[in-house]
């Protein structure tokens, strides 16, 4: 194993983790939010990048599932906050789609072969966890394929796309972390459930900010209705 991988991949993840938790729980919009949100994103593309090539070469394959799944969520969501409304789509952005539903396809494709080896595992893994990171990556395909066709996306949509993806890679490495390395814990702590606390924490908050975010806009909706029908009998008298 290349000594030199493990160390850049174990240091962007570790960067990966604390920049992300600062993200998520600080003021959404401000400073702190987006300097420690450029860091995430760009930390977990070297974690997930290096962590992929690794697994591969062991091989193993739900990391590298994994690792690709979360590089292309990253991706996307770096690509969504960034764009400007009205903003033709690049082709950037159509690759990433097809990308999408490559993991899927390669996912099912590994659950279906785990679920008939004669142990129920592939590398070690069972056709659960190939089936569930194939779901995410055909969420997120669909939804690619609908925001392409809408030709534009603004407003809380661009907002919650790029929540839920982040949102997403996050829990998916704090899941990786306290959850697949429970061994570089003390045995005390991976006895109970502290170590199954985290994921959850980014599972729920990440929720959280997402209704808010829906909720919102169908909140403003009425609002903006209501606004229209003045200005509109305005012009007219």
């Amino acid at each position: 194993m290349n000594t030199p991988m493990i160390a850049v991949h174990v240091a962007a993840g570790a960067l990966s983790l604390a920049s992300g938790a600062i993200a998520l729980y600080s003021f959404k919009g401000g400073n702190l939010h987006r300097k420690s949100g450029t860091i995430f994103a760009y930390a977990m593309l070297v974690m997930t990048s290096t962590g992929a090539v690794m697994a591969a070469l062991q091989p193993a394959r739900l990391s590298v599932i994994g690792g690709a799944l979360t590089f292309y969520l990253v991706t996307t969501s770096l690509l969504t906050v960034r764009r400007r409304a009205g903003q033709p789509f690049h082709g950037l952005e159509r690759a990433a789609s097809v990308v999408a539903f490559a993991v899927a396809i390669g996912a099912y494709a590994s659950g279906f072969e785990a679920g008939n080896a004669p142990d129920g595992q592939l590398h070690g893994f069972p056709a659960a966890g190939y089936h569930v990171f194939a779901s995410i990556a055909l969420l997120a395909g669909i939804l690619d394929i609908r925001m392409l066709l809408a030709r534009d996306i603004q407003g809380a949509h661009r907002i919650a796309r790029h929540l839920w993806r982040m949102g997403m890679a996050l829990w998916i490495a704090t899941g990786s972390f306290f959850l697949g390395q429970a061994k570089v814990f003390p045995e005390a702590v991976r006895q109970g459930p502290l170590l199954a606390i985290p994921v959850l924490l980014v599972a729920v908050t990440v929720l959280y900010w997402l209704v808010k975010t829906l909720r919102q806009r169908r909140q403003a909706q009425p609002a903006a209705r209501g606004r229209s029908i003045p200005q509109a009998n305005t012009g007219t008298l």
